[in-house]
């Protein structure tokens, strides 16, 4: 299979082949931010885009699916997770502007460093020169947050596209483990699944990795996903 890294083999990143657009259960009102990724992905649109949400709620997911689609376009690409900035130098950030597409996620991590910020604002300024570059940011907050401390970053921040992520409502969720169980020869019924919404985490991440193991125990003991096997797998 396909795998999709990033161009400096230096950095310790690496990009699961199994997040890419397709493979992401959304709510119907991010339609717009999807193929506004999309097109950045492949040239075609804003060239900076700014998307924020809660944790755990796919933008990692997104960002990821929007290399792999780069990638598959023979386009370069680079993802850059700053939750490890403390490990690395800001030095990494120099000439990505000739990166076809650049993807920093969780740029909040770095807000109230006086460095990091002025080195993500002069990446901004560096793109806005280069014509073939598009930089797709994301945080958990939004780019006006007060924990971002040079006005000049915050400025370019909201350049371009700015969009939040909208949360999935549990019928949409419920659809998406229903379609997840599909893919792996299980039928989810609807009680079961609602009761795994009621008594779990509701991120995806959280109700996929239970469905998986649920999947695996199926096996085991040869069982359907009823409810009762549910409450037993999970000693709830």
């Amino acid at each position: 299979m396909k795998s999709n890294s990033p161009i400096q083999l230096s950095l310790p990143v690496h990009l699961p082949d199994d997040e890419t657009f397709d493979s992401y259960y959304h709510a119907a009102g991010n339609d717009e931010l999807i193929q506004s990724l999309q097109a950045c992905a492949e040239g075609h649109s804003e060239r900076t885009v700014f998307l924020w949400g809660p944790i755990k709620s796919g933008r990692t997911h997104l960002m990821h699916a929007a290399c792999a689609h780069a990638n598959d376009l023979q386009r370069s690409s680079f993802y850059l997770p700053l939750g490890i900035h403390a490990s690395i130098s800001t030095a990494l950030l120099e000439g990505l502007e000739n990166v076809d597409l650049v993807c920093i996620d969780d740029v909040d991590a770095i807000a109230g460093h006086p460095l990091w910020e002025e080195a993500i604002f002069d990446l901004y300024n560096r793109v806005a020169e280069h014509k073939n570059c598009s930089l797709i940011v994301s945080a958990s907050v939004s780019p006006t947050d007060p924990s971002f401390a040079l006005p000049d970053l915050v400025s370019r921040m909201q350049w371009g596209l700015n969009y939040q992520l909208q949360p999935m409502a549990d019928d949409e969720k419920l659809a998406a483990l229903q379609r997840r169980a599909a893919m792996r020869g299980l039928q989810l019924p609807e009680d079961a699944g609602r009761f795994l919404l009621n008594r779990l985490a509701r991120d995806l991440r959280t109700l996929f990795d239970v469905l998986d193991m649920l999947d695996k125990a199926s096996l085991v003991h040869q069982r359907k996903l009823t409810i009762p096997f549910v409450k037993k797998m999970l000693k709830i």
